[in-house]
């Protein structure tokens, strides 16, 4: 069994933003392995499905915390408890601003990086867990960065959102087999990173 969590902030005012790419990521996932229907559970929404991969089934539980951003490891960590899942079965999907729009890197334990989602799941799981980072671009100025990740995508920035929504949907059984590379280049593949700079999309230019 695996648990796969979103991160980002609960209600209407930010399932648009940046920062939540991680819920788009966890919709974009259950949609496309036909999940089944969302409930309240770990702090959570959650979806229960299962995932075809090379090497047979997998259960997967899909997490969505509704503990805002920045105490999603009280959620994950619970859940992580309660099904005794050791950190390599945790996949947690969040936005990286290190990272240029459209970019994908697979990452396995290290620091937080400012992102506090992350750092409060290290500090409910410890930092061996699995991190699908995607990239949203720096707006170039640190104290820009907080109106860039809570800002909304813009339409420019649509397509290859989309994209990789659906890549690192379609892709899954790589991961869940245990092949990060390999699902990291099948992403990219699939959803190749766009040819502008981060500063340009946070212009949505």
């Amino acid at each position: 069994m695996f648990i796969i969590a979103g991160l980002g902030n609960p209600g209407p005012k930010y399932q648009n933003n940046r920062h939540n790419i991680g819920f788009m990521a966890a919709d974009a996932i259950a949609d496309r392995w036909r999940f089944g229907p969302e409930r309240a559970k770990f702090q959570s929404v959650v979806r229960d499905g299962e995932v075809e991969t090379p090497g047979g089934t997998d259960k997967v539980l899909l997490m969505k915390p509704q503990t805002f951003m920045n105490e999603s490891g009280r959620a994950v960590g619970e859940a992580a408890r309660f099904y005794k899942i050791s950190p390599a079965q945790i996949i947690i999907f969040h936005d990286e601003i290190d990272l240029a729009p459209g970019r994908f890197r697979m990452k396995t334990g290290g620091g937080a990086a400012g992102q506090n989602g992350v750092r409060s799941l290290i500090s409910h799981l410890g930092a061996d867990f699995r991190r699908a980072r995607m990239g949203v671009g720096h707006p170039g100025e640190s104290h820009l960065v907080m109106p860039h990740v809570l800002g909304d995508f813009h339409k420019a920035e649509q397509p290859w959102l989309n994209a990789m929504l659906d890549a690192v949907a379609g892709a899954l059984p790589f991961a869940l087999a245990g092949d990060d590379d390999r699902y990291q280049a099948e992403v990219m593949r699939l959803a190749p990173a766009p040819k502008f700079s981060p500063r340009q999309a946070a212009r949505g230019d």
